[in-house]
């Protein structure tokens, strides 16, 4: 099969020719459909310091994918061949403190797809049955193929109360940008989206944004403040990972509101905590990966009931042989998510 691969310890990657992969005792084999570019996947295509601390090659990349079961290992009991999926790419233990608490996505012994074992950029992968996630036959593989990251999105948005609340939300990324659709449909009354760039602020406009700050040309601080008449939004959600946000949140966010963070951020950022946290009363709260599998049932009924549109968030659609192309829009900044689709774009 065709899969895109990462065969050295080296920015980049090839389109190499590699066996199709057998599942294995609780496992399934997967014909991907579709699979999308993730930020993950650009830091490990580029080879950034995170990748060249956690990534061993050889190993085919990617780990968002849509796609049909076509074969099930020994002990599979509920998957079956046919099956329309999608994956939680986090693999879990099952046996540590976290995981018996129901707090999968902290797990202390988690294993990524496309990250610690082979991905999805690929004509088909592997994945546990215990991992799979059936798909509603109504969403099409493009939209099916991004529930992990709306997962992110939802965790992040939903980490607190949404109906009838300001937000802003730090960062127009693929997950910024679909936080500002899930906000709008969960009962957010205000949101605004602010970014340095033009392009995915347009996107986020179709999302459904209140208002749009292009903080290179806007004060966001200013901005806010004036429309909130000086008190701050109820949340501010950060999704950008710029240590210069981190100057800007605690300024915007109201006294007894809450900081929700997923962005990370390259190096240690300094915060006061005892004027802009203690002393207002701000609840700060970290985010990592899913709720397994609560975002997920979440994220099947928005999109179910129409209330959350995702398609802005989708500008390209490329063959799997295009992924240098997609990793470049990715550098660039000027996409939303890239699909790439294995049997070509016409399938």
């Amino acid at each position: 099969m065709k899969a895109v691969l990462k065969k050295e310890p080296a920015p980049g990657a090839i389109l190499a020719d590699v066996p199709v992969p057998r599942p294995g005792p609780s496992e399934v084999l997967v014909k991907v459909k579709a699979t999308s570019i993730c930020g993950t996947d650009h830091h490990i295509y580029i080879w950034n310091d995170w990748a060249k601390n956690r990534i061993k090659p050889p190993q085919i990349m990617g780990h968002e994918f849509a796609g049909e079961i076509v074969e099930i290992g020994p002990g599979v009991t509920s998957a079956k061949v046919g099956d329309y999926v999608s994956a939680e790419t986090h693999v879990v233990c099952g046996h540590c403190v976290q995981c018996m608490l129901g707090e999968k996505h902290v797990c202390q012994n988690t294993r990524i797809l496309g990250v610690d074992r082979d991905g999805a950029f690929a004509e088909y992968v592997v994945v546990p049955e215990e991992n799979v996630w059936h798909n509603d036959p109504r969403i099409p593989p493009a939209i099916a193929s991004i529930q992990e990251p709306l997962g992110n999105a939802i965790h992040t948005v939903l980490a607190g109360e949404t109906r009838g609340k300001t937000m802003a939300i730090f960062g127009c990324g693929p997950i910024g940008l679909m936080a500002i659709g899930v906000a709008k449909s969960c009962g957010a009354s205000f949101v605004a989206a602010i970014d340095i760039n033009d392009y995915r602020l347009d996107i986020a406009k179709k999302m459904k944004a209140d208002m749009v700050i292009n903080s290179k040309s806007q004060d966001p601080v200013e901005a806010l403040l004036e429309h909130t008449h000086g008190v701050g939004v109820d949340a501010v959600l950060e999704m950008s990972g710029a240590s210069l946000v981190f100057g800007q949140m605690f300024k915007v966010v109201r006294a007894g509101g809450r900081v929700t963070l997923l962005g990370l951020p390259a190096k240690p950022v300094a915060v006061n905590f005892s004027d802009d946290v203690v002393m207002r009363g701000i609840t700060i709260q970290g985010i990592t990966g899913r709720r397994v599998w609560e975002t997920w049932l979440i994220g099947r009924e928005l999109l179910a009931s129409g209330s959350l549109d995702l398609t802005p968030v989708v500008t390209h659609h490329l063959d799997l042989a295009d992924y240098a192309k997609g990793m470049d829009l990715m550098t660039s900044g000027n996409c939303g998510k890239v699909i790439l689709y294995p049997e070509g774009v016409s399938h």
